[in-house]
């Protein structure tokens, strides 16, 4: 007798770490911001300190944005296929719609939310926490839960319809590295505590427009 197993298909994520002179320009673009601040706390989520604007036509931005950007969403594509909130008419592309930095220290978070658009993308940047660490404290040694604390977190509903969730722990090690979903995946970000940095992200919504 001959026995199969088969995982019904779903919709993941497309990862992976960015090139150091990337990530170099990434500091120069959110130096840039801080020079001259644009709040976007008010058409955010977040419960968190700060959030800023980034400059999408930087400069400093030209390769991340024509070349790493497109390279992750034609993977997504190749792996699930087009994005189910995709209707691209003739005349029409993919563009960046909006970029922003974020500015979290401890006790702040980012409840349960989507994003507008197609495709949405964290980088982390600063990460002044050890996961390994946050799970040991107090407040969640003896909790069910502690892959929670201090991590980012998908939330989906598997085959069984029960709402899963997918965290990815924050370490160190997660600095410079981008995590590219469809704009609707639910996501949140839990918070971190006896820490006085500051972890720093940045985010983005890729949509669909007509050509300039």
């Amino acid at each position: 007798m001959e026995l199969l197993a088969r995982n019904f298909p779903n919709i993941g994520v497309v990862e992976g770490q960015l090139p150091t002179d990337t990530v170099t320009n990434i500091w120069s673009a959110i130096d840039e911001a801080r020079d001259n601040p644009v709040d976007s706390k008010p058409e955010l989520a977040g419960n968190i300190s700060s959030s800023i604007k980034l400059d999408r036509n930087s400069e400093l931005l030209k390769d991340f944005t024509g070349e790493t950007v497109p390279a992750f969403m034609k993977q997504h594509m190749e792996a699930y296929g087009p994005p189910y909130r995709m209707a691209m008419k003739e005349g029409e592309q993919f563009y960046l719609e909006s970029l922003w930095v974020n500015f979290q220290r401890q006790h702040e978070f980012n409840p349960p939310h989507d994003h507008a658009g197609v495709y949405s993308f964290v980088i982390w940047m600063q990460i002044p926490t050890s996961y390994e660490e946050q799970r040991k404290l107090p407040i969640a040694v003896e909790s069910n839960a502690d892959n929670h604390i201090s991590n980012f977190a998908f939330s989906y509903t598997n085959t069984l319809g029960r709402v899963s969730t997918f965290a990815y722990n924050m370490e160190k090690e997660a600095e410079g590295y981008m995590v590219m979903f469809p704009s609707a995946m639910l996501h949140q970000v839990f918070p971190f505590y006896e820490n006085d940095g500051e972890r720093i992200s940045i985010s983005g919504n890729i949509n669909i427009g007509e050509l300039q």
